[in-house]
């Protein structure tokens, strides 16, 4: 059975959040012949400008269509307000509809959000929330899935999605090969953070880099205030107050989210046993990993688990 796969470009549009998905499908059809039919499309079809300025060519918005898949980028809001492009959907009943990015704008403008899980560009998220109140945002998430809608994170996250998509149409073992090819990880669990807790805090503050370096292969062991400041070459009092002030949060709360991310990432993306992850993580036993997992992010790790694999 061949798939009818629409990807829905507009003007400004960002190019990857195309042409990520695009190769992964193109790939995935040179190893299963047949399975896709891959076909671009837009509301003015013809030539299309990307944001970059490199032009892709696209047919009308017509159907039937097993999954469609709509980009984001700079020229989404315009978008997001054309009268064909947000009938055409409301019309469509594919399989599955999935977006990109700041695809979701268009998503959400068409009512095919409401009620939904979703997720979009972190960048977007606040604005997005305030625009589409009946939208459950998840902003920490790579992609989401609620039923047969499918919403992925920044540009990249696109990859990530239709190597998903690819492993519910053909198996692991295909969308493992495709990211194989384009040599990317097979596969970044759909719950798995946006963002990375190191990052953030050694980006918002480069006075301790290199502590926070030294603490993420030691979460397992005791981190306390006394030897985080020994290790700065710091007084415990000076270094609380110097830590809360460069990071915005405490000692304490910045080695919680360090654990919570690495916990995290294992509990989406391995078999490991929650008692191990939690005591690998530092978090000592399940329990007390269990209330930083409910409120950091509103379920337990089981959960998480579980809709990671969905």
């Amino acid at each position: 059975m061949t798939r009818q796969l629409g990807f829905v470009i507009f003007p400004d549009f960002q190019i990857l959040d195309a042409t990520g998905p695009l190769a992964a499908f193109e790939i995935a059809a040179r190893y299963v012949p047949g399975t896709y039919e891959l076909r671009i499309m837009a509301a003015e079809p013809g030539l299309v400008r990307s944001s970059c300025g490199a032009l892709m060519s696209a047919g009308p918005l017509e159907g039937p269509l097993d999954t469609v898949i709509v980009s984001g980028g700079e020229g989404t809001r315009p978008a997001a307000l054309h009268p064909v492009l947000i009938a055409w959907l409301r019309a469509l009943t594919p399989r599955r509809t999935t977006s990109v990015c700041s695809g979701a704008y268009i998503l959400a403008e068409a009512g095919l959000l409401d009620g939904k899980r979703a997720t979009t560009h972190w960048e977007r998220t606040q604005d997005f929330a305030r625009r589409y109140p009946k939208v459950r945002l998840e902003p920490d998430r790579i992609y989401t899935r609620d039923g047969d809608v499918w919403t992925s994170a920044g540009i990249t996250a696109g990859i990530d999605l239709a190597l998903a998509l690819i492993a519910q149409d053909l198996g692991e073992d295909i969308a493992r090969r495709v990211a194989q090819q384009l040599v990317v990880y097979h596969r970044r669990p759909g719950g798995q953070s946006q963002f990375s807790a190191l990052i953030e805090m050694g980006g918002r503050a480069g006075r301790f880099a290199e502590l926070l370096d030294w603490m993420r292969p030691r979460l397992a062991e005791p981190l306390t205030v006394e030897r985080l400041a020994d290790q700065a070459a710091m007084s415990a009092r000076n270094f609380a107050r110097a830590f809360a002030a460069e990071t915005g949060m405490t000692p304490a709360k910045a080695v919680e989210r360090l654990r919570l991310e690495t916990a995290r990432e294992r509990v989406e993306g391995s078999a490991d046993p929650i008692d191990r992850i939690a005591e690998t993580a530092g978090f000592g036993d399940p329990e007390r990993m269990r209330r930083a997992f409910i409120r950091a992010f509103g379920q337990p790790p089981q959960a998480l688990r579980r809709t990671a694999r969905s």
